[in-house]
């Protein structure tokens, strides 16, 4: 997973411009909720995940496929940063009939992201 793109708003762009397959959008929310791959063993370490994330999945979920782990992605959010997509971004949503359960997944990953971000760097850039 180190090919992984750098967190910034052209990343997030392109999460919810679907640029980025799910394989890499799934890889970038592991990654900053701390699952590391360990390729000598071919196991996932989660030592450094939270607890409330190790607990339910020790291993790392597919954010695409599960509407379980999407709805604890959405509800690990602050709720000062739940619309961080249309205050920050101006993302205006997806039109209707363009959009169904992957694009709105694409969006909670999008917008979880954008969260670490603006958490760990204090700003959006």
């Amino acid at each position: 997973m180190s090919n992984l793109p750098p967190l910034n708003t052209e990343t997030i762009w392109a999460i919810i411009e679907d640029k980025f397959d799910d394989a890499t959008v799934n890889q970038l929310l592991w990654h900053y909720l701390g699952y590391r791959y360990d390729s000598s063993t071919a196991q996932w370490d989660a030592s450094q995940v939270a607890p409330e994330w190790q607990n339910d999945y020790p291993q790392p979920p597919d954010f695409m496929e599960s509407r379980p782990a999407t709805v604890k992605l959405t509800r690990s959010i602050p709720a000062e940063n739940k619309q961080m997509l249309k205050e920050k971004l101006g993302f205006k949503g997806y039109k209707i009939g363009e959009f169904g359960p992957r694009q709105t997944r694409r969006a909670t990953a999008a917008n979880w992201l954008l969260s670490y971000l603006q958490q760990t760097n204090g700003t959006i850039q």
